[in-house]
């Protein structure tokens, strides 16, 4: 069951709708503001708190140039990085900056304890088909990731504020690592967090990554529910979404049902009712660089 909820913008359901104390019960409409439009879900995972999804207004597509290839272009190192924003922000957090054309994250040193200059960067458009190409490439003992299909998912704190989850726990992710370096790269299973995996549940096979500091491309096919992941101008992976195999993968990773109800809950139908989302680029406090963004539509 869903409900709908108005919101100005995702800070100001942060802060009017903690300040307030509102409950997220499902049956009950809570209206913040004219202009976003958020629904409460009823989890079907016993232990999933009840949560929204945050739909902000989008970036018009047809703003970005179009190239000989038909790849929207979404970066191309421009300063201004028109069409970005951080994950449940309305600015791009100040780590991230422009960087001789290229994208980059400056690392903290926290991992995965973000601080507030930080978090993750999102391209302000939700895809259902589409292909993603770009390269990036990590200092030392790097960490990073790509998104895709994320929502912005809200829940309560236990002072009754919302506050977004992260968005990993919506989005499959394409790994950002340095192989020979980071620790990361000898846990999971077979390889599977290694980079151009889909993290923590598909090894990248073969495994053809360029050492840190040089350039890697990829690609990324996601079409009516099957994706492939390139390395390299080599498929590495494939899979198929929203299929008994791809709730048996969850089941099997750290997002299950058990594990992290939430994640389960949200990658088991990732994309939403709509099957769409928006690509993001991971802070995970190390340094890394993404350039030459680009994105086709299919139909």
């Amino acid at each position: 069951m869903k409900k709908l909820i108005y919101c100005a913008s995702a800070l100001v359901l942060m802060t009017a709708c903690g300040n307030n104390q509102q409950n997220l019960v499902i049956g009950e409409p809570v209206y913040v503001g004219e202009k976003t439009v958020v629904e409460v879900n009823e989890p079907a995972t016993p232990g999933c708190p009840a949560y929204v999804v945050v739909n902000n207004p989008e970036v018009d597509l047809s703003a970005f140039p179009v190239d000989a290839d038909g790849y929207h272009v979404i970066f191309n190192g421009n300063e201004k990085m028109q069409g970005w924003r951080g994950y449940g922000k309305d600015q791009i957090p100040s780590r991230w900056i422009v960087e001789d054309g290229a994208i980059k994250f400056q690392g903290t040193g926290m991992g995965e304890g973000q601080l507030a200059e930080g978090g993750d960067l999102i391209f302000e458009h939700q895809f259902q088909n589409f292909i993603l190409e770009l390269e990036w490439k990590v200092a030392k003992g790097g960490n990073s990731g790509i998104f895709y299909l994320a929502k912005e998912i809200a829940t309560k704190d236990e002072n009754g504020a919302l506050r977004y989850e992260p968005i990993y726990l919506s989005a499959p992710e394409c790994q950002v690592l340095d192989n020979a370096n980071h620790p990361d790269a000898m846990l999971g299973v077979d390889g599977n967090r290694q980079s151009s995996s889909l993290y923590d549940m598909i090894p990248a096979k073969p495994q053809n990554q360029k050492p840190y500091g040089e350039w890697n491309k990829v690609r990324i096919m996601v079409y009516k529910g099957t994706v492939v992941h390139a390395q390299n101008d080599v498929n590495v992976v494939e899979y198929h979404l929203w299929t008994p195999k791809w709730t048996d993968m969850l089941q099997a990773s750290k997002f299950s049902a058990e594990a992290w109800p939430i994640g389960f809950e949200l990658l088991n139908n990732c994309g939403g009712d709509e099957h769409k989302g928006y690509i993001g680029l991971q802070d995970h406090g190390d340094d890394v660089w993404y350039r030459n963004i680009r994105v086709k539509v299919m139909e």
